[in-house]
């Protein structure tokens, strides 16, 4: 917004001096060499102003393109440090969940192996049986 309106303030300022110069020319008690000399003089002013506004524009836009730049690159710092974080995170839960199942395993063959020996025990003469 604020380039935008430097470019429209810039297009008054040659408009103006468009003006200016015709105005000089029909009220100016000069003759003809002075005044195209005047003219020139004019034209050559408006130019350099024209020079230097876009000096002065190209340096704020490089300002802003390294600006730019600057902030893009700490965006990807960014991201690629929650990506760290994240990746590390998954890894921590996958290993917890394999000790959980590993432990739940050893529980189940503990079991399933209590079982079979049971079944494989004949009962104690005096205990009651189970049906």
């Amino acid at each position: 917004m604020a380039e935008e309106s430097k470019i429209n303030g810039l297009a008054w300022f040659v408009a103006g001096l468009g003006v200016g110069a015709l105005v000089g020319i029909l009220y100016a008690p000069k003759s003809g060499r002075e005044t195209r000399e005047d003219l020139i003089s004019g034209a050559r002013e408006g130019t350099e102003c024209l020079r230097a506004r876009a000096r002065q524009a190209a340096e704020q836009v490089s300002g802003l393109v390294d600006k730019g730049k600057e902030q893009v690159g700490e965006y990807v710092e960014r991201g690629r440090e929650a990506v760290d974080r994240g990746r590390a995170q998954w890894e921590e839960f996958v290993e917890h969940g394999k000790n959980l199942v590993s432990e739940q395993t050893g529980r189940v063959t503990a079991a399933v192996d209590a079982g079979r020996q049971a079944y494989k025990t004949p009962p104690v003469a005096g205990e009651p049986t189970e049906l």
